[in-house]
């Protein structure tokens, strides 16, 4: 039996010239996941009040981590290489993003021999804007396929055990001082994705989301609290020495909170000093990792008066966190379910 992997990552420009990222973000904003408002107001939004400016900004940073090319391609093109060895001969693994190249469209046709396809997003923690869309648009292109094969749908793994003893093994091989707070940030979303979620317990603020139910099985933001739980139970720290927040905040709507620069000044104010930054909702360094907490935050905690502040790497190539994956792969994924009869829908 053929068996094939299909690795998504979120998506990247093909260049740092401002042109490509107005590209690459008309795609990435114009997705009714990502900005999930009426048709009409989404476009005023992106082609009237971003797209004529953000660009330049967003392109500027991208000339600050851009090596010989986008760290985040780097890094998943990496990532599938090594799986590609780790799993047996049974197997072919791709990569594919959402928004970019390559795309999804471009690589969901290798698949066309194979009995069965498991669709992994690299993104440990479900949303809507990310995975869903991600899944979303693999269906539609492989609904296209001649002969469809069974498919297998790896949706989130906040808690997956491999996933959180390889992050964890990484962040201890990373702490440099252990007096250090240890700040675990997590990509934003708006409120309102959570409460489409169907979360009934909307916590707001700095409140903690509770464990894991059936009152918010697909709530991002408790999925993040929960992949931070799990880590600082295994690292043993103590409570007033870490701490959950969220980054990327766009626009002026309300985002989940706290918010990572406010956090910061918090924590001067408390009298912290020494810092390290920890982002598990990325498995690649991307900008969000390299510009966003490596450059920007770093610059600010300076500024606020801190000593020292560690951004810990992404898990990229690390042998554990390969590891993990191929367990997740071949026992079929904390969330996976046949989709067949979805794909001849939208083939449909």
């Amino acid at each position: 039996m053929k068996k094939g992997v299909l690795l998504l990552n979120l998506g990247t420009p093909d260049d740092v010239k401002v042109n490509s990222v107005r590209r690459y973000l008309r795609e990435f904003l114009t997705d009714p996941r990502v900005i999930d408002l009426p048709f009409l107001a989404r476009y005023i939004l992106v082609f009237c009040a971003i797209l004529p400016f953000r660009p330049f900004k967003t392109a500027k940073a991208y000339r600050k981590i851009w090596k010989e090319d986008s760290p985040l391609r780097i890094f998943t093109l990496k990532t599938k290489k090594l799986l590609s060895k780790q799993l047996d001969d049974s197997y072919h693994v791709e990569y594919a993003m959402r928004y970019g190249a390559p795309s999804i469209a471009s690589i969901v046709s290798k698949f066309q021999n194979c009995d069965e396809l498991t669709i992994l997003p690299l993104f440990p923690q479900y949303s809507s804007a990310a995975t869903g869309s991600a899944i979303e648009k693999t269906l539609k292109e492989v609904g296209k396929l001649w002969n469809i094969p069974n498919i297998k749908v790896i949706s989130q793994f906040y808690n997956d055990d491999g996933f959180i003893h390889a992050s964890t093994q990484h962040i201890q091989n990373h702490i440099k001082d252990q007096e250090t707070f240890i700040l675990f940030s997590y990509h934003g979303l708006p409120e309102r994705h959570i409460k489409k979620s169907g979360c009934t317990l909307m916590c707001s603020g700095s409140k903690q989301c509770p464990k894991i139910s059936d009152k918010n099985t697909w709530c991002y933001r408790a999925q993040c609290y929960a992949t931070t739980r799990l880590i600082s139970d295994k690292l043993a720290l103590k409570p007033d020495t870490f701490m959950t927040s969220f980054q990327s905040r766009l626009g002026k709507t309300p985002w989940i909170q706290p918010y990572t620069d406010h956090v910061l000044q918090e924590l001067r104010q408390k009298g912290v000093k020494n810092l390290t930054i920890v982002s598990p909702s990325f498995v690649a360094d991307c900008l969000e990792t390299l510009e966003e907490l490596a450059i920007q935050l770093k610059e600010e905690w300076i500024a606020l008066g801190g000593t020292s502040c560690t951004v810990i790497p992404c898990l990229n190539t690390n042998t554990l966190w390969i590891n993990a994956l191929s367990a997740m792969i071949k026992k079929g994924g904390i969330m996976a379910e046949s989709l067949n009869d979805r794909c001849v829908g939208a083939q449909v």
